[in-house]
């Protein structure tokens, strides 16, 4: 089996530290709001990985962090926390607004068969390891204090930037920062943040009350749990220039050794062929995804049939398409269901052979998935390949095992029928729910009944008394 490391540059033999146990740690959601389908499409990747690892017979220890404290709003440590400015926001507490936003993260995570990680650890309650790896960074020489918090100091750390390949003078140059006269370097970065009297996160500190800095979070949990050395860590591309980065300098700082054999990014979802960010506001949930008739699962679809190391391009027509093939995929499936065509043991290796060289080829899933076509294609029509769809279906997460022949009552609608039945999912599209009411019960007089499923209208049915 072979991954892609960011830190070498090029896709390496994995083997892992702990014989057959997979130790991974992945970069979680800061939970302060929805998490949009850029953020959504990071955790499809690393539900491939898990899928992938376990399909070659592993077992995993997998660790992902809840963020509910320390991720300020801007990189540089800089501005307010995030949970809690969106406290402030909405006039609720900090500890309501995690519990809300994490409830939602793990909704939409299932929504989209994303299997969650066998430890999940909030930052709140981490508190103590991270004070206790700020003391041994400070005992040896890495970290400063200031008047307003303990720093981490770069320049005494050779290998910073070998992870994003920036040399220690671009760094500095490209840190987002107010002139802070007290750090000794402008890209050091915070460890542990003081915190004023009327800040709502504090704990007690060697330093005095204060809270943490978001890098420190994941250094502590992921030793707590997975050890000094650990396997893979994944998360966003977006992570590796400053997040992943002052991961390893904190870690390898504390520990005189790298702390993770392999980095796993994945790369950015862009809208219409532009950047996708909150602040633009132009994100989307998977609820917005509903309220347009979407099933989540055709989301998942849509990221399947691009590499996680590719940029993806997301627009509406290109996953109505993605719905589309979905749902042919579902039906070619479930025609080799009852089927007792026979087909040759050599053609299942075949395929399977095809599908797992694929997939173990740094998660080529795009080419796994073009597999998956050519078994349903196959001439035969066998059982015998519909349980290697389901067998394949492991590592889609597309639940090709649920899916079930289409009733077709025959029935040819009317044009005028069909033109209000288009204008009616119009006007749920836009959130005209008026107009959309309106229309179903016309159709209710004229004798059609409309049921709507995450898929969107999928069956019509004429009155039959």
């Amino acid at each position: 089996m072979k991954l892609y490391n960011t830190l070498s540059r090029q896709k390496e033999n994995f083997r892992p530290i702990h014989g057959n146990e997979v130790r991974i740690y992945s970069c979680g959601p800061t939970v302060y709001n929805y998490a949009h389908i850029g953020n959504l499409r990071t955790y499809i990747f690393m539900d491939i990985l898990r899928r992938v690892l376990k399909y070659n017979g592993y077992k995993l220890k997998h660790v992902m962090n809840i963020t509910d404290v320390g991720h300020l709003v801007s990189d540089a440590d800089e501005g307010e926390d995030k949970m809690i400015k969106s406290a402030k926001e909405q006039q609720k507490s900090p500890w309501e607004i995690a519990e809300f936003y994490t409830k939602k993260f793990f909704e939409d995570i299932a929504a989209l068969n994303i299997e969650t990680p066998e430890i999940i650890a909030k930052a709140t309650e981490h508190i103590p390891e991270m004070i206790e790896f700020v003391e041994a960074l400070v005992e040896k020489g890495y970290g400063y204090e200031t008047s307003d918090g303990i720093y981490f100091d770069i320049g005494k750390f050779e290998g910073y930037g070998k992870l994003s390949r920036l040399d220690l003078e671009g760094q500095i140059a490209g840190a987002r920062v107010s002139v802070n006269e007290e750090k000794r370097h402008p890209a050091d970065f915070a460890l542990w943040k003081k915190a004023p009297r009327e800040h709502i996160m504090q704990w007690p500190s060697p330093w005095g009350m204060g809270y943490p800095g978001w890098h420190i979070e994941c250094s502590a949990m992921g030793r707590k749990y997975l050890g000094d050395q650990f396997d893979i860590h994944t998360g966003g591309v977006d992570h590796i220039p400053i997040h992943h980065e002052n991961e390893i300098a904190q870690s390898e700082a504390l520990l005189g050794k790298p702390a993770v054999n392999y980095w796993m990014h994945g790369e950015f979802l862009l809208v219409d062929n532009g950047k996708m960010s909150k602040s633009l506001g132009n994100t989307y949930t998977i609820d917005d995804l509903k309220a347009r008739g979407f099933n989540p699962l055709s989301f998942r679809y849509f990221c399947l049939n691009a590499h996680y190391r590719s940029k993806l391009n997301f627009t509406w027509d290109a996953l109505k398409a993605a719905q589309v093939s979905l749902e042919r995929l579902y039906e070619g499936a479930v025609a080799h269901k009852t089927a007792e065509g026979k087909v040759e043991p050599e053609v299942i290796e075949k395929f399977k052979k095809e599908f797992t060289e694929a997939i173990s080829d740094d998660l080529n899933v795009p080419k796994a998935l073009g597999v998956t076509w050519s078994v349903i294609r196959y001439g035969i029509k066998s059982k015998a390949l519909y349980d290697l769809l389901v067998d394949m279906d492991r590592i889609l997460g597309l639940d090709i095992h649920k899916a079930e022949k289409k009733e077709d009552d025959g029935q040819e609608l009317d044009p005028e029928i069909k033109e209000l039945v288009e204008k009616r999912q119009q006007a749920r599209k836009e959130k005209n729910w008026k107009l959309a009411d309106e229309i179903r019960d016309r159709l209710k007089e004229m004798g059609i009944f409309l049921e709507d499923t995450p898929q969107g209208v999928k069956i019509i049915k004429k009155r039959t008394d």
